[in-house]
């Protein structure tokens, strides 16, 4: 079998030609907004990142870590960010070269691995734009520490996180039948099976430990927070919290 991120590129590749929605990129209209001011930009699936979280991006040293598709990074770009995106799907590096030549603005785009250490020098960035995504592998604490050494001191950290809720049920129509934590499918055939058949790609429960600890012990100091919902489906309709998204800073 193919390793675990080998199948979840090829399963968002097969998700983008069917429409999925983070692989839409922006319209002119859209770029020609935030060029003007107007602007938001996605963590999580439905509520936007408060732009204060930001600061003043114009001239700033962006990293879209695992950001492809072209929704945020041409945003930064028009805001006069000098960006880089970095993603292991070849389908959302496509919709940044797309959008990066229809409005005429230079980004540096990368396909590489977030499971391995990432090809980039220390302090290096700005600011690191993580919207959710290590969802999709299986050691997120490693991805944290690289996270810090490829910062700037002072630069910041935006990250969206899964908190574990969806993978509490097989079927979350079907309340009653419950995973059992930590949701690895690398670790259960029968699991990878069922994902594989229901072209979820491979997933993985993290817990807070992991993924706010981790900030923590890489050396962040955690600033904000805030929940958001699904978007859609029972746990959405039932107002249920499934992600988080954070702001640290590299002391």
């Amino acid at each position: 079998m193919d390793h675990y991120q080998d199948i979840n590129a090829a399963t968002i590749d097969r998700w983008i030609e069917e429409g999925w929605e983070w692989g839409i990129p922006i319209s002119h209209e859209e770029y020609e907004s935030a060029r003007n001011g107007c602007w938001n930009v996605l963590l999580s699936p439905t509520k936007p990142v408060p732009h204060e979280w930001f600061g003043d991006l114009k001239g700033k040293r962006v990293l879209g870590l695992a950001s492809g598709g072209g929704q945020q990074m041409p945003i930064f770009a028009a805001l006069g960010a000098v960006c880089t995106v970095f993603d292991y799907s070849e389908r959302q590096l496509e919709s940044e070269r797309l959008v990066s030549e229809r409005e005429g603005y230079e980004i540096r785009i990368v396909r590489g691995d977030m499971t391995k250490p990432l090809p980039f020098k220390d302090g290096e960035f700005d600011l690191i734009f993580h919207p959710v995504s290590n969802c999709y592998v299986q050691e997120v604490k490693p991805i944290f520490k690289e996270c810090y050494r490829v910062l700037k001191p002072g630069g910041i950290l935006l990250s969206g996180l899964d908190n574990g809720i969806n993978f509490l049920f097989v079927d979350e129509n079907n309340r009653e039948e419950l995973c059992t934590f930590p949701f690895d499918p690398t670790k259960d055939p029968g699991l990878m099976g069922q994902m594989l058949e229901a072209d979820d790609g491979v997933q993985f429960s993290h817990t807070m430990e992991e993924q706010i600890g981790g900030q923590l012990e890489a050396g962040f100091r955690m600033t904000h927070l805030y929940e958001d919902t699904n978007g859609a489906g029972i746990l959405h309709e039932h107002n249920i919290p499934c992600f988080l998204a954070t702001r640290a800073v590299k002391e």
